[in-house]
């Protein structure tokens, strides 16, 4: 990286409690921490202080054994974005770029996205291309590789680099109409990119990737993202408006969206794009309930909310409300569960009652944009094989 020049987290690595304690001060917190054998995420943590660096590392060194343990500096709001790319060892080729819906802290195996990105200015997308293409001839990659980055303060950050294929490539080959595993299996076999006659196209549709998780299998099991991998496929919804891509890609996973009713609010953080999000439930036509705090704040701004109680401020609260079907959808970020308030129960209880549920303000905000995409009229309905004509 540092020959290449491309920008990497703050990173260090420990073999005891000690060496940790030291990365910390060196790199700064929030950290990201995993043993050096993760693979699908499995023991990744986000750490914001001593105390709970401390923890992590008297389980982890117990669970790992001799492995060390990876510590990177965390960044925070972000935009994670990832690339697959094919190359030849002279020549590489991205066919598209993915924007992840959540943010960077969320396992990309489990995050929603979007192929080509909606948001993320030109400039970036260049970065992005000409980075993992450097980084594809330097390494002497021949076939596949996925490359995951972040877009923290105006800089593109290279996370991770894969030389394989990823679970991504059936669905960037179905999007851009480009077979990726039986060109890069041509290349392995000594094929160039120049000899296949690759080249590089617009897309003038939309894909959004989801996550489909196992929760309705394990009840008792908080269905919370975060830097561990949870889900088990996944799904991807078409279309010519990245809204209408994201609701159809909400219906595969088996969670409709709702178009009319009631939309209960609890969150954490309240910022802007909260108050972005309700007010477009409420162009929409959605009656809002909100937990006290929260919905103190969206009438502070003028964005009508009627308030509910938590399950351990009396009744009737809003587990009687999901109970007795009074919500269709619920949007409820985690307060994390070092709070004493756990909120866990509402995403069980929602899981339980089979309510459409969003653990992200990214995904809440898409998602009213969906709703928003088709009560303002689906796209007529098209095979894959009309879609790939559009593309030229």
């Amino acid at each position: 990286m540092q020959k290449l020049g491309i920008p990497q987290p703050e990173a260090g690595m420990a073999h005891s409690v000690e060496d940790a304690l030291e990365a910390a001060k060196r790199i700064g917190y929030p950290l990201m921490v995993r043993p050096s054998f993760v693979l699908g995420g499995r023991g990744m943590e986000v750490v914001h202080n001593d105390e709970m660096l401390v923890e992590y590392m008297n389980n982890a060194l117990q669970a790992a054994g001799e492995n060390v343990i990876l510590i990177d500096k965390f960044l925070e709001n972000a935009t994670e974005t990832e690339a697959d790319a094919i190359c030849d060892g002279k020549e590489a080729f991205v066919p598209a770029i993915m924007e992840h819906i959540e943010q960077a802290g969320i396992h990309s195996g489990d995050s929603a996205c979007f192929i080509p990105p909606v948001t993320i200015p030109k400039k970036h997308i260049e970065t992005i291309e000409r980075y993992t293409k450097e980084l594809a001839l330097e390494m002497h990659v021949v076939g596949l590789m996925n490359v995951q980055y972040a877009i923290c303060n105006d800089v593109v950050y290279i996370l991770e680099a894969n030389p394989r294929a990823s679970r991504t490539v059936p669905l960037v080959s179905k999007v851009c109409s480009i077979p990726m595993a039986r060109i890069a299996t041509q290349v392995m076999l000594g094929k160039t990119l120049k000899e296949l006659g690759i080249t590089k196209k617009a897309i003038p549709h939309y894909g959004v990737k989801e996550a489909v998780f196992p929760f309705n299998m394990f009840p008792e099991v908080d269905p919370v993202l975060g830097p561990e991998m949870r889900s088990t496929g996944e799904v991807l919804g078409i279309s010519t408006s990245p809204g209408l891509a994201y609701f159809k890609s909400q219906v595969a996973a088996n969670q409709k969206l709702p178009t009319e009713g009631t939309v209960l609010m609890t969150v954490a953080d309240h910022d802007e794009m909260l108050l972005e999000t309700a007010s477009l439930f409420k162009e929409l036509g959605f009656k809002i309930l909100a937990t006290k705090g929260t919905c103190a704040y969206l009438n502070e701004n003028g964005i009508k909310a009627e308030p509910v109680l938590k399950r351990l401020e009396g009744r009737p609260n809003l587990v009687d409300a999901i109970t007795n079907g009074e919500i269709n959808l619920i949007v409820n970020t985690p307060i994390g569960c070092r709070s004493k308030d756990d909120d866990s129960y509402i995403r069980k209880t929602a899981i339980k009652y089979k309510v459409p549920y969003i653990t992200t303000m990214a995904a809440a905000h898409n998602a009213a944009l969906g709703i928003k995409a088709f009560l303002h009229g689906s796209a007529p309905l098209k095979s894959i094989q009309e879609y790939h004509a559009d593309i030229k």
